[in-house]
């Protein structure tokens, strides 16, 4: 006997509720691990002095990681709940760290989701 199971993608609502109790945790990677899709990109302002474009779950996953090697200290951070319209949702993000390289920064962003059949396939940074 062969069972069909109906599996059927989550809703942008539904991904941006859970990358909400993630983030409120400070879990990125499981972020990434769980609603990323495995083409996903991620996208920095043009001329970021911090990072640019990466594509593809394992790319994105190393800009994230080479990220968090340069933090050496965290003064603060905080992400609001997210707002949805249509299949995109945003959080806005402030964080107080100190970094290799750049000293202590205190970034404000809007990091902008794009949801296609119930993965993250686009985020964007503004800040």
């Amino acid at each position: 006997m062969t069972m069909i199971i109906n599996k059927t993608a989550l809703t942008t609502q539904d991904v941006a509720a859970r990358f909400n109790e993630l983030a409120q945790q400070e879990k990125w990677s499981e972020i990434q691990d769980e609603l990323f899709a495995d083409n996903v990109r991620s996208i920095d302002p043009p001329n970021s002095p911090y990072f640019g474009y990466a594509e593809g779950k394992a790319l994105v996953r190393k800009k994230g990681e080479e990220w968090v090697k340069k933090i050496q200290g965290v003064h603060g951070t905080s992400t609001t709940q997210p707002v949805v319209g249509g299949n995109h949702f945003a959080v806005g993000r402030s964080f107080d760290i100190t970094t290799e390289g750049f000293g202590r920064i205190k970034i404000e962003e809007i990091m902008l989701y794009e949801v296609k059949d119930g993965q993250i396939v686009v985020e964007q940074f503004f800040y």
